[in-house]
């Protein structure tokens, strides 16, 4: 779909309608991605955020091995500490 825009004072663009129907993350307040692919072209796509899942899978190894006082693993702790309260 192409269609026309007209950018505003401070470079404010608004999304027509047509296009935003079509594209879910198009919606106020939503992160976007803005590049400039050439000279005269410029890419809007959804802000992805990006994760570590290497770091995240160690750290979760790492919160499994924890064994404190009577050899209980964080995960036990967590849950008799929730059951508690």
């Amino acid at each position: 779909m192409k269609t026309v825009g007209i950018i505003r004072d401070r470079g404010q663009l608004t999304i027509p309608d047509s296009i935003r129907d079509l594209v879910p993350w198009a919606v106020p307040s939503s992160a976007v991605s803005i590049s400039v692919v050439e000279p005269d072209e410029i890419v809007i796509k959804p802000h992805q955020r990006q994760y570590d899942w290497d770091k995240i899978w160690r750290g979760i190894k790492k919160s499994r091995a924890i064994h404190g006082k009577g050899k209980m693993s964080a995960s036990e702790f967590l849950m008799q500490d929730r059951q508690s309260h």
